[in-house]
């Protein structure tokens, strides 16, 4: 009878045991770091190839587009819940459209650029101008930044005050974003993030547009930039920093210096933490490329920083999906992974779009096509008279 009183008793005491353990453990659970899921989606280089159309070719096309990449974004923002959306930059010139629409003089009544009237569409949080922006001078510039619904960011360029002190140069634009982000954990809890965003663009813009420049605006080192703003960020709080680099992995040619002035110099300022990039109409990364030292298509980083390129035209959506959990009250990046994710896929060498076109950006921009196409007529009537 002891014998089995003790057994019972013993087999309770185990039960009682394994009992606090589980307790213990799902008390240790909650009491865990916070993790949150971050996807980050970028644009780049769409110079107002707005709708899926080859001019050239005078026919609709399934290889680019921003009406289909627009698709695309929202497609993404719907796997997610937490997003955030920029631009990298060459946004109002380039296509037959942007031509036309710089030509006409009803752009100058207060009408907001076809490029922004899409954009606004998909909600984006910021972005940084390209090389290009500069192309028609700055007036038209700063009156299409207008009609944006987000914010522009650019830290390297100054206003050219003709004097060799740097202490008192004033920025053109707003050098760096703070953006006050609302997240939900894995735990289903709102979580705050400040989400610092810096604009960069490669110092030749001004050498390429130099009568747009001169006596006006001058182009600072983008690393050296870079390294005197973002602890500026940091020390207002930013959790985690976003660059926007107009520039491509290797500094442009025939511009001196070079070191500095690439994306792969931008990837070794400390406190930088994510890096989207465009200007070369590339793809990063790349599945099973190889680049130099520090660049590593495979797991999307360039020297240890997740990073992503998204072609031109809109054939391609740049995707940072990351971990963040935090850390004695600061947030770190755990995991990382970067697409650039395509408009089309090939399936033994056929071409199959992925996306249908935003049917609300055709429409706004119905009216937009069809003055172009005429303005493409008229004008190749004029070359055939000259």
């Amino acid at each position: 009878m002891k014998k089995k009183l003790l057994f019972i008793l013993s087999i309770t005491l185990i039960l009682f045991m394994q009992l606090n353990v589980i307790q213990i453990e799902a008390i240790s659970e909650t009491l865990k770091e916070p993790t949150v899921k971050l996807r980050i989606l970028e644009t780049t280089d769409i110079h107002s190839y707005l709708l899926d159309y080859n001019y050239e070719k005078k026919k609709k096309t399934i290889e680019y587009g921003y009406n289909r990449v627009a698709s695309l974004i929202t497609q993404a923002k719907k796997e997610q819940r937490n997003t955030l959306l920029f631009d990298v930059g060459d946004v109002i010139k380039g296509s037959p459209l942007a031509e036309f629409v710089a030509s006409s003089p009803m752009f100058y009544s207060n009408d907001i650029h076809p490029a922004y009237k899409s954009m606004n569409l998909l909600g984006y949080d910021a972005a940084t101008v390209g090389n290009h922006e500069f192309n028609y001078g700055l007036d038209f510039l700063l009156n299409t930044l207008r009609g944006a619904d987000f914010p522009y960011t650019n830290a390297n360029i100054y206003v050219d005050d003709r004097n060799e002190y740097e202490q008192d140069d004033i920025h053109f634009f707003q050098p760096y974003l703070l953006l006050d982000k609302d997240v939900v954990n894995e735990n289903g809890e709102m979580e705050k993030l400040k989400v610092g965003v810096i604009g960069l663009i490669t110092p030749i813009t001004q050498v390429w547009d130099k009568e747009h420049f001169e006596n006006r605006l001058i182009i600072k080192n983008m690393r050296k930039t870079a390294e005197e703003i973002v602890p500026q960020m940091k020390k207002k709080g930013a959790d985690i920093i976003i660059a926007l680099v107009h520039a491509g992995l290797y500094s442009d040619q025939n511009y001196r210096p070079k070191s500095g002035n690439n994306v792969r110099d931008i990837s070794k300022v400390e406190g930088i933490d994510v890096i989207l990039y465009g200007h070369t109409h590339g793809i990063f990364p790349v599945k099973g490329a190889k680049g130099p030292k520090g660049v590593n298509h495979d797991k999307g980083l360039i020297n240890g920083k997740p990073t992503v390129q998204a072609g031109n035209w809109g054939n391609h959506l740049g995707i940072i999906d990351l971990t963040l959990q935090k850390k004695k009250d600061k947030w770190m990046i755990k995991e990382s992974k970067s697409t650039a994710k395509p408009i089309i896929r090939i399936i033994k060498k056929k071409k199959i779009p992925i996306v249908s076109p935003m049917p609300q950006i055709e429409y706004i921009l119905s009216n937009y096509q069809k003055e172009t196409l005429e303005y493409m007529n008229s004008k190749q009537l004029l070359n055939h008279l000259e």
